[in-house]
């Protein structure tokens, strides 16, 4: 049975009951399919799994969706539990912050954290890697899973690991996607059935781009012929976020709002050679 608890204190209790390899997977709750692979990849790596559910306002600006994030408690701890997680941590914003964000502490993403999504969302990922270094101190894992379709927060947690030597494998899962190709994400559930089938452009923008020799321009191509997709950026980066190629392996990242609702997603391509 999965244990629920809502406190520090309750947290560090628990956590000395696990046993062996311990892997968390952090989360902002409104489980899907996705974080269910991350779930199982988890479960995979280690013998005890803690899951973090916490909507963290301080990846969030002024003008986003901080409010209207779904929040489904009761159904994320019975995804948790039919996947075998031994223990959820779902702290209110009081509990991680007990003296509020003013002044509070923080973990600077560096250069990288200023491209793509941290030019579009400034602070974006200080608010990110903040939560994520407390996280990992709260639960004192071996192993964490995130899945690849942020990528650009993958990659910063990585770096952040590398460099304050935490002593944590950081797992990648594979982006899931529904049926029709868009990847999975929270929200989702705020596309209308119009603007859902513009963000199909997104998936059908990967597929030109790993088809091409010219990667970007054929992902730029496909998204420009949607009207009802407002691209944010189309950028290709390398593999492990650095600068982009000029041949070879690489990852196109792309960032665009159907309606008011913004998405991300990315994938795998090679430059300078058809597929």
């Amino acid at each position: 049975m999965t244990l629920l608890v809502h406190t520090k204190a309750d947290l560090a209790k628990a956590r000395t009951a696990l046993a062996g390899r311990v892997a968390v997977v952090p989360t902002m709750g409104a489980l899907h399919d996705g974080h269910r692979a991350n779930l199982k990849r988890a479960k995979e790596i280690a013998d005890s799994v803690i899951v973090t559910v916490f909507v963290n306002p301080l990846q969030f600006r002024p003008n986003e969706d901080l409010d209207k994030y779904p929040r489904t408690l009761d159904a994320d701890v019975a995804m948790c539990e039919s996947e075998g997680a031994d223990l959820v941590f779902a702290p209110s914003v009081a509990e991680m912050y007990p003296e509020g964000r003013e002044g509070l502490t923080s973990v600077h993403a560096g250069p990288d954290g200023e491209l793509l999504e941290g030019a579009s969302r400034p602070g974006f990922f200080t608010g990110v890697l903040t939560v994520v270094s407390k996280l990992f101190h709260l639960t004192r894992p071996d192993a964490a899973c995130f899945g690849e379709k942020d990528f650009q927060q993958l990659a910063m947690v990585r770096r952040m690991v590398r460099d304050l030597d935490m002593g944590i494998e950081i797992v990648a899962v594979p982006t899931d996607r529904e049926a029709d190709g868009l990847a999975r994400s929270s929200r989702n559930v705020f596309l209308s059935a119009a603007e859902r089938a513009a963000a199909l452009a997104i998936p059908a923008a990967i597929e030109a781009a790993q088809a091409s020799p010219d990667p970007l321009a054929a992902a730029r191509r496909t998204l420009a012929a949607e009207p009802g997709l407002d691209v944010d950026y189309v950028a290709v980066r390398a593999s492990d976020f650095g600068p982009a190629p000029q041949r070879g392996p690489a990852r196109l990242l792309i960032a665009a709002k159907a309606g008011t609702t913004r998405l991300i997603d990315n994938a795998p391509i090679v430059i300078g050679e058809a597929r």
